[in-house]
């Protein structure tokens, strides 16, 4: 009864007003609620507030506190992010999962390499990188996959309440889970049925040309509003993660008050990240694809066009890559760092995206050092053996022999969900020179494009 009493008073203290509520502060409420409720008939949460108030600057225990609550599905804030979830993938469903051949200039049908984004959503460990596996955060994504048990019908209600939410969605899984699992496997007839023009047949030749042009101007115009909607689409489904993301940090702050400061918060942020994206990250990386299916399709077909360029071809000073092929021992220049660049499809997570992206630059900068003292053989410089102008012309060569097109769509992705206080750090230049290199391959296809950043030698 003193604990009731306790939780009721708590709950009055953190939600008394005068005036009428936001439905913002009414779910709140709702919310808090449950995890008084919650924390009412379990002991762990108490266990961990009691370290933390004796501990409260100790980063290994906020760490461990936010894979704890991460890992059990029961809790207020994993039913709210499997909701969420459920909400953000039945938005995607509908554009991702029809079967329309997307139509394409005349003679061009460059079918893009096959990507990850046609899996379904219910992963296995199988399907999770080596890094995932090995991360504090693997129960708490093994229970949100797990749990994604997303029903397939865009028609699923929404606004249900949390018990009929979670009802409906465990009937639907047995039900459908067959249709669920031949669906995504025909998520990238998007990317590789390019061209697709009707037959028309008829005795009247003069019809025909009047029909085919009228056709031909009404299907460019269908295109066009189709391009349009897409991209208002996917702009307000960002919207929505990132509201969705809001939501659950306010949670776990309304849950655990100690951490509420900057450090923890980063910390949170990133654990949620992980467990929200990993089952939704495909689908929604289908749709980013089809917005910026122009651009891959040209990536694409420079990247088979100059796959056997040499560094110096895209303005790589000689003195950044070895002229002897014999001193690589069989491999070509920034090997190393094209399959670093290969591994960010295999993540779920952007942070872990651009992490690799960070990864490649810096693989870059050592190899391009190595290459410079085995033809000079001076000692190392006090400053950095490359600058801007120089890395630029090597990411743009790495990304060709990578043969990855999607890495359009990919860094499109980033851009919108990295924060912005990455940004504007380290993350955020590699980030930015790697959409210039981008920018730069995919001017290749044009022809007589010069090199992004050429240095005399």
């Amino acid at each position: 009864m003193c604990s009731f009493g306790l939780m009721q008073l708590c709950f009055c203290r953190r939600f008394a007003t005068c005036g009428t509520m936001t439905p913002e502060e009414q779910e709140q409420r709702v919310l808090y609620a449950s995890v008084l409720e919650y924390e009412q008939d379990h002991e762990w949460p108490k266990i961990w507030k009691a370290n933390l108030k004796k501990n409260p600057n100790d980063p290994m225990l906020v760490s461990g506190l936010i894979s704890c609550l991460l890992s059990y599905p029961d809790h207020p804030v994993m039913k709210l992010l499997k909701r969420l979830q459920y909400r953000v993938y039945n938005r995607l469903y509908p554009i991702v999962s029809q079967c329309v051949p997307l139509s394409t200039a005349p003679g061009r049908s460059l079918p893009l390499k096959p990507s990850r984004s046609a899996q379904s959503l219910l992963l296995s460990d199988s399907f999770i990188s080596p890094q995932q596996q090995h991360s504090p955060l693997k129960s708490a994504m093994t229970h949100s996959l797990s749990d994604a048990s997303i029903s397939l019908s865009p028609s699923h209600d929404l606004n249900a309440n949390d018990t009929n939410s979670e009802n409906d969605l465990d009937e639907s899984s047995t039900l459908v889970s067959t249709d669920r699992e031949n669906s995504f496997e025909d998520l990238e007839k998007f990317l590789t049925q390019l061209d697709w023009v009707p037959s028309h047949s008829g005795d009247d030749m003069d019809s025909d040309v009047i029909f085919d042009t009228t056709h031909i101007d009404l299907k460019s115009h269908i295109n066009h509003l189709e391009e349009r909607a897409l991209k208002e689409h996917l702009k307000a489904i960002v919207k929505d993660i990132h509201n969705a993301i809001d939501r659950l940090l306010s949670l776990c702050l309304l849950s655990f008050e100690c951490l509420n400061t900057a450090n923890s918060k980063d910390q949170c942020v990133a654990s949620i990240e992980e467990v929200f994206f990993t089952p939704l990250w495909c689908p929604l990386l289908v749709l980013f694809r089809k917005v910026h299916r122009e651009r891959e399709l040209a990536v694409e077909s420079s990247m088979r066009l100059h796959r056997n360029v040499s560094p110096g071809d895209v303005g790589v000073p000689s003195k950044l890559f070895p002229r002897d092929p014999a001193v690589l021992h069989g491999c070509y220049p920034y090997e190393s760092a094209v399959q670093e660049l290969k591994l960010l499809c295999r993540d779920y997570c952007p942070q872990k995206k651009l992490e690799c992206i960070v990864r490649t630059l810096r693989i870059i900068c050592g190899c391009a050092e190595e290459y410079r003292l085995l033809q000079e053989n001076d000692p190392p410089p006090k400053s950095a053996a490359i600058g801007a102008d120089d890395l630029l012309p090597i990411l743009a060569f790495v990304a060709l022999r990578s043969e990855t097109p999607q890495l359009v769509s990919e860094c499109a992705a980033l851009e919108e969900f990295i924060h912005e206080g990455y940004l504007i750090g380290e993350e955020g230049y590699c980030l930015t020179s790697m959409q210039s290199a981008l920018t730069y391959v995919e001017s290749l296809l044009l022809g007589g494009a010069p090199p992004p950043a050429a240095k005399p030698t």
